[in-house]
């Protein structure tokens, strides 16, 4: 691949979302505190920001960064939908359990 072909900034910017929205997925840490946790709203929120930007620049883009652009909505969509369809908002390593309550007799 021609280094050309894809613009380092626009990389960084498509890279620099699809890191935020792997970790709001729950599918990666958040870097800060090393924690696997969900938003799937914030989620859903920076995969519209991503299509916003791809139809904004339709036209401009060379065929490397359309494909690189469109392939990263793709993966994020797909694992999105995957974590929406289980139905819960946080990671199952997340989930504390809560004591078991005995009744008295």
């Amino acid at each position: 691949m021609d280094p050309k072909e894809l613009n380092q900034h626009l990389f960084s910017l498509v890279s620099m979302f699809a890191s935020a929205c792997w970790q709001q997925i729950g599918k990666i840490p958040n870097q800060i505190d090393g924690k696997i946790t969900k938003d799937l709203k914030s989620a859903q929120v920076t995969i519209d920001m991503l299509l916003m930007l791809r139809d904004k620049m339709k036209g401009n883009l060379t065929v490397t960064e359309e494909k690189f652009l469109t392939d990263t909505i793709s993966n994020l969509q797909i694992n999105y939908a995957d974590e929406a369809a289980k139905g819960d908002n946080v990671k199952d390593d997340d989930k504390k359990e809560e004591p078991a309550v005995q009744e008295k007799k």
